[in-house]
């Protein structure tokens, strides 16, 4: 068991989360997000409008690198995930990477406008996510490349032991990649 701890990190807006997991004998339990407790530490507002949750029967299965018009709040519910986080706004971090190992016991919350990606470590990973927007059809998101050498990702599977899809496979540099503008109110 650990304390519920914020922390920020090198991508402005970008936090990592320790959360408080209990467990005993019959398995264990956690409050994924607690908004009081989590402002409280300093972790922004997120007013999610959406949960959602991808089940990844393998490991390898590797999503990303997408930016999309929200902010993410991401917690596996099972397994292990290695996360890769991209800045793709406008501004001097542009092109930054943090990574971080997730597990049920960890948390990060992904400001609008970065790039976020994942690679499930263990078989019959959940990787389980909130947001403060929905998801429309028809949406286009800025990508990049999940192996472009200006990022230099430390993925921790050779690429040939990755499931990717075609899309993610097909993301272009991060030359090519328009940075993502401030949101305007």
């Amino acid at each position: 068991m650990s304390a519920l701890a914020v922390e920020p990190t090198g991508i402005d807006g970008l936090f990592h989360v320790t959360l408080d997991v209990h467990g005993d004998s019959r398995g264990w339990f956690k409050e994924s997000y607690q908004r009081e407790k989590l402002e409280a530490l300093g972790l922004p507002r997120l007013d999610a409008v959406q949960n959602n949750v991808s089940y990844n029967e393998q490991a390898g299965v590797t999503r990303g690198i997408h930016a999309e018009p929200w902010e993410k709040y991401i917690s596996p519910a099972w397994g292990r995930v290695f996360a890769a986080i991209v800045d793709l706004r406008e501004g001097d971090g542009f092109g930054r990477v943090e990574t971080f190992e997730l597990t049920p016991a960890s948390a990060i919350f992904v400001p609008r406008g970065c790039g976020n990606s994942f690679c499930t470590l263990e078989p019959r990973t959940v990787y389980s996510y909130l947001v403060n927007e929905h998801w429309r059809p028809g949406g286009s998101y800025p990508a990049v490349d999940l192996f472009d050498t200006d990022l230099a990702v430390a993925w921790p599977l050779p690429r040939d032991e990755m499931v990717i899809s075609d899309k993610d496979a097909n993301n272009p540099p991060l030359s090519e990649v328009t940075p993502v503008a401030p949101v305007t109110s």
